[in-house]
């Protein structure tokens, strides 16, 4: 049996968010594997409501642990780094970043109770990392948080590059800029690139991406043409975009004052590891209530109507002493990813209302994106020139239309969804296996599966309302009194203006009047019929059918 060089995502193939793959090299299903990012995704409340992190199924993953080299997180954003520490302890293996994307994983290692040197901090090319039969380069890109890195994966059946996010930009502002003269040195190297696994997120819109640094000038004058106060929000993590906001806040003579803890975190951590320099300095908010309002500027969290953030506090009142007001402005320098539009839209009302001017990016002119554009998707692929190119990053629609791209240049490419594993070592990919890929909720302080019925059964009640059911009987099998109906989520009145909690009740007790030893004396039977009955009697009353639970509780001679 001769050796197989594979690529499986488990995350973020099919869907924006939650990346997580894995590549492997070696004899067929006893591959050494290296895994690249874990991240997370965000919940919603009409598909996963109470829960607090979605992150990929790694059951597969955790089965194979022993076959693992190393792990390595390409940049500091949550949908790739997000969900490392909630399942680092399954894995226990190596991870390896570079300084900034690691400092903000040490963090959240450190928060969990795991050793912060878990995480390897690494330089960039032409340091290699060698993990089994894998050589890793971390090479920089431009996107819009510092440090992000294209890895370079070097394997005994050729080169493959891992783009990771990223964007054509020249001067970013913070970070590196994308280097064509490197990506050329690695195009030519050796026997070229075999394999280009590419991001694919922006594959549909159609001009070239724009630089952090067009922000610069709109954002200033914008700022300086406002006379109350002016509130901007952005990514927490878009430090170039933080601090192109602050000097444009400091240009129009106005301090600056960060709320949100995640973006102190991201500023903080950018400054110590010597990636953002320069930036203005800002002042506390119990410093900022005592300025004039024409003073002041503020940079908050929240772009994308989180509840818990600066942005949603300040649009229900006061936050930290502070407050929006009628002839103040408030500037979303963000892009609302899909899904995310009703929570933004909540906030842009509020301050609507409260006389404040909102101002959205303008059609980009107050928002550049950090992802390629069509346009430079494409040039990527002429400087590297891949035999294959698998589309990673992005919906189905993203992936498929990516490798329609590849195929009108003559590279062979596979549309590669989560679980797909794709044997990379002949001329085009091709799909030998599919592996379970569901997903894992962090419920709390506990970490779920999708297909658990736990969510599943919170969507019910949340749909459907609830009834209790309390029924007590003797140690004859006799009921011992009336039974006892509460119920959640439900109307009190029915149809005829009757209490609804009384009609299943009055249904109830007549039902047990009349019942035999035989049904009384079983508990599943009980069950059955009055859940029967509470459900018959709501959609006769409400038009609902609630989810039901009977307590049957049963009185012994002892």
């Amino acid at each position: 049996m001769t050796e197989r060089l594979i690529y499986l995502p488990l995350g973020g193939a099919g869907e924006i968010g939650m990346n997580a793959y894995v590549y492997g090299y070696g004899r067929a299903g006893k591959e050494r594997l290296i895994v690249v990012d874990l991240g997370v995704t965000f919940p919603d409340m009409d598909s996963s409501p109470g829960v607090d992190l979605i992150m990929a199924d790694l059951a597969w993953l955790e089965e194979n642990a022993d076959r693992i080299e190393a792990i390595f997180i390409t940049h500091a954003h949550e949908d790739h780094i997000g969900a490392l520490a909630h399942v680092w302890n399954k894995l226990r293996k190596p991870v390896f970043a570079r300084a900034f994307t690691g400092r903000i994983g040490q963090l959240k290692l450190e928060e969990a109770g795991i050793p912060a040197e878990t995480i390897q901090i690494v330089e960039p090319r032409p340091h290699a990392i060698d993990a089994g039969p894998f050589a890793v380069q971390f090479v920089p890109v431009s996107h819009s948080i510092p440090e992000s890195s294209a890895l370079v994966i070097d394997t005994p059946a050729g080169r493959i590059v891992h783009t990771g996010d990223f964007k054509l930009d020249g001067n970013p502002i913070v970070g590196e800029a994308f280097d064509p003269v490197l990506w050329h040195e690695i195009a030519q190297e050796g026997e070229g690139v075999k394999v280009l696994v590419s991001d694919s997120t922006n594959v549909f819109s159609p001009a070239p991406g724009r630089s952090e640094a067009t922000l610069a000038e709109p954002l200033t004058k914008l700022i300086a043409d406002q006379t109350g106060m002016i509130v901007a929000t952005t990514f927490a993590s878009n430090v170039a975009r933080l601090k192109t906001l602050a000097e444009a806040g400091v240009a129009a003579g106005r301090s600056v004052c960060l709320l949100g803890r995640a973006m102190k975190r991201m500023v903080g951590t950018a400054q110590e590891t010597g990636v953002l320099k320069g930036m203005p300095g800002t002042i506390p908010p119990e410093e900022a209530v005592k300025l004039p309002r024409g003073d002041v500027m503020l940079i908050v969290t929240g772009s994308q109507g989180e509840r818990r953030a600066a942005s949603a506090q300040l649009s229900r009142g006061k936050y930290l002493g502070l407050e929006m007001k009628e002839g103040d402005s408030f500037l979303f320098s963000s892009k609302t990813i899909p899904g995310n539009e009703r929570g933004v839209i909540r906030i842009m009302n509020a301050f609507s209302e409260m006389g404040v001017d909102v101002i959205d990016d303008h059609d980009g002119l107050y928002h550049v994106s950090g992802h390629a554009n069509r346009p430079d998707l494409e040039a990527v692929h002429d400087l590297l020139r891949p035999k294959m190119l698998i589309p990673m990053h992005g919906e189905h629609r993203h992936l498929r239309e990516h490798a329609k791209i590849a195929q009108a240049k003559g590279i062979a490419s596979e549309v590669a969804i989560n679980g797909s594993m794709i044997d990379l070592s002949g001329h085009v990919p091709q799909v030998v296996e599919y592996i379970e890929a569901g997903r894992t909720y962090l419920d709390g302080s506990v970490k779920i599966g999708a297909m658990d019925g736990v969510v599943r059964g919170r969507i019910r009640m949340a749909l459907n309302g609830l009834v209790l059911v309390t029924v007590i009987l003797d140690e004859q099998d006799q009921p011992l009194g009336d039974p006892w109906v509460e119920t959640m989520g439900l109307p009190k009145l029915g149809r005829g203006g009757a209490n609804l909690v009384d009609q299943i009740e009055d249904e109830m007790t007549d039902f047990l009047n009349r019942a035999s030893v035989k049904v009384l004396s079983k508990d599943d039977k009980m069950d059955e019929a009055l859940r029967r009955i509470a459900r018959q009697v709501s959609m006769e009353e409400i038009g609902k059918k609630p989810e039901v639970i009977v307590v049957t509780s049963r009185l012994t001679d002892e």
